[in-house]
This record gives structure tokens, C-alpha cells and sequence, in this order.
């Protein structure tokens, strides 16, 4: 039963999550209040694990939900789940698109996903900031921002956007710092 709900869950998810893998992370935390395969931390530490090796972030992300669930057939489970819709609608869509490829009607609903996507990425990099800087169980006021981890989270954005650098880069600076200030 749990793989079945695994699969369904995941179809949603593949179903509705327009943008990309991180267009995900609304769907998972929706999972993790209904369920108690995941939390909040599990989910960024997930985002932590995923955005640092190969695959694509969404898939990284439902292999290791459902490898926690029900091991490895949960773990493929999840994923097919997470991936059919995708082939699902890329083979009626390229069936299709190419004889409405210049119907406005068409044109206006791909504009209005991008959009959608913006939106749904938005919401995911909120979370994923609040869950990295917002120590909400904190006991004076000006411990609710988590300060070694703002400061990280700032230098590595000015490094990014000034440096331009391969990504692995600052994955290991931000690892190696990350056991340096034991965060």
C-alpha cells in the first residue's frame, strides 16, 4: 500500500510541479504536514544533499523519500512516479504542438506557466531561506537569525555573482566552512 501511495503522491507532484526541481518543494513540505515520511529539516537537508550531487534536484529528492519509506522499491517507485507525468505530457505535446505551434491560444498558455514556475521557484527559495536563517525556537529576540549562516549565505551569493566560478566550488567552500563554525 505504501508503494502505491508512494507513486500516486509522487505522479502529483511530477504532475503540478512546473519549473523544475525546485518547483517541488511546496509539494514536498504539503507531504511532510501530511505525512510522516518527511520533515522540515529532512527537506533542506535533502535540498543540501541534492543541489550538491549529480541528477536532477526533484528526483534526487523523491529517490531518497522513498528509499526512507520502503527502501529501494520505494525509492524507484517514488521516482517513476515523479517522472511519468513529465514523459506523459513531453510525447502528447510534441504530438501535438507542432501543428498548434503558432496558436495564440497555445502561446498564452506557455506564457502563463512561466509565471507559474517564477512563482512556485519563489516559494521554494523562501522556504529554503527560512529554513536556513529563521531559528524560530530561539529564546531572545535577537537570536532568531541564525548570524554565521547569514553571513555564509551572503558571502557565497557576492562570491557567485562576482566570481562567476564552477558551482562545486562553493559547494566545498560552503562544506568546508560549514565544519569549520560546526553549523
Amino acid at each position: 500500500m505504501i508503494l502505491l501511495l508512494l507513486f500516486v503522491e509522487f505522479f502529483k507532484i511530477g504532475l503540478f510541479a512546473i519549473g523544475g526541481g525546485l518547483a517541488t518543494l511546496p509539494f514536498l513540505y504539503h507531504l511532510a504536514d501530511t505525512y510522516d515520511w518527511l520533515s522540515y529539516e529532512s527537506i533542506a537537508n535533502m535540498i543540501a544533499v541534492s543541489e550538491s550531487t549529480p541528477g536532477a534536484i526533484g528526483v534526487n529528492m523523491a529517490t531518497y523519500t522513498g528509499f526512507q519509506c520502503a527502501g529501494i522499491p520505494g525509492g524507484v517507485i517514488a521516482t517513476l512516479g515523479l517522472v511519468c507525468p513529465s514523459i506523459i505530457v513531453i510525447l502528447i505535446v510534441a504530438r501535438i504542438l507542432k501543428s498548434f505551434k503558432e496558436n495564440p491560444f497555445v502561446q498564452s498558455v506557455f506564457g502563463g506557466f512561466r509565471p507559474a514556475a517564477a512563482g512556485l521557484i519563489a516559494a521554494a527559495v523562501f522556504g529554503v531561506i527560512k529554513l536556513t536563517l529563521y531559528n524560530g525556537a530561539a529564546a531572545r529576540w535577537y537570536e532568531f537569525i541564525r548570524l554565521p549562516e547569514l553571513i555564509l549565505t551572503v558571502i557565497l551569493f557576492v562570491l557567485i555573482h562576482t566570481l562567476k566560478k564552477h558551482p562545486i566550488i562553493y559547494i566545498a567552500l560552503a562544506g568546508a566552512a560549514g565544519m569549520v563554525l560546526g553549523l
